[in-house]
């Protein structure tokens, strides 16, 4: 999917990024039980268990949010609350800032830097990265 055009989309409210983070921390989640069940199923079981739980934690977050992000710009939360990550300028994420996205969702609280400020926010994974969070469907332009 190609990036909207910049100047057709605003920012994402604090309501499309709270329903972002709830949906994507479901699906991790999941994705992690489900992950878990099928290496099991195949006898690495005992492989998950000798990995320290911090370290198979940021390797699932990982595996789940850069290749979304790094393809489509959009994960599944993204998806369904209509919203698209692009570099500041509007254009598709580069591997980097897909990248840095992911690196900087590990610092603790984080998922909630993006919470307060005018209804338009942008956290921290966002400003370190150089991207932003955008709506995927046009905004529209009210006459004053």
């Amino acid at each position: 999917m190609n990036a909207p055009d910049a100047s057709a989309v605003g920012l994402a409210s604090t309501r499309q990024r709270l329903g972002t983070l709830l949906i994507d921390l479901v699906c991790f989640f999941a994705f992690s039980w489900v992950l878990g069940a099928i290496l099991g199923l195949v006898g690495l079981g005992v492989v998950l268990e000798s990995v320290p739980d911090l370290l198979l934690g940021i390797g699932i977050l990982f595996v789940y949010y850069f290749p979304q992000e790094v393809l489509w710009g959009r994960t599944v939360g993204k998806r369904i609350m209509k919203t698209q990550a692009v570099g500041e300028d509007g254009s598709p994420l580069t591997p980097r800032q897909a990248l840095g996205r992911t690196l900087w969702r590990l610092v603790p609280f984080e998922a909630f830097s993006f919470l307060g400020g005018n209804g338009r926010p942008r956290g921290w994974h966002d400003k370190f990265s150089k991207t932003k969070v955008v709506s995927a469907t046009p905004v529209q332009v009210v006459a004053r």
